[in-house]
């Protein structure tokens, strides 16, 4: 009797070290797959960053240039206004769940890889 106590113990002990084991793995296996999607994230972000900075200072060169070419540089910056307004509607209505789809994918396929 006192053997099957003994056996039942060790059992109990090695089920839970197994818990613990399989609790660490998993863990690791979520900061492994974390890392591995910021990781990936953080070079797109650079250039997006780039591409913005970019996209800010050739707005403001065409709003005064075109400022310029109809007599007030109000002119100028309410065209760019209404052709990103223009755009923003395309990118709504044409482009906003595809994009979507294609993020969400992209994230999938980062976490099952």
């Amino acid at each position: 009797m006192d053997n099957n106590l003994k056996l039942v113990e060790s059992l109990l002990e090695s089920t839970i070290k197994y818990g613990l084991a399989e609790v660490e793995l998993v863990k690791l296996k979520t900061l492994d797959k974390l890392t591995d999607v910021v990781s990936g994230f953080i070079p797109h972000i650079v250039a997006f960053i780039i591409l913005v900075l970019f996209l800010i200072f050739f707005n403001f060169g065409l709003a005064f240039w075109l400022g310029n070419i109809f007599g007030n540089n109000f002119y100028g910056f309410f065209m760019i206004a209404a052709l990103w307004a223009l755009g923003g509607i395309g990118f709504h209505f044409f482009m906003h769940k595809r994009m979507k789809r294609k993020i969400s994918d992209y994230l999938i396929n980062q976490l099952f890889k």
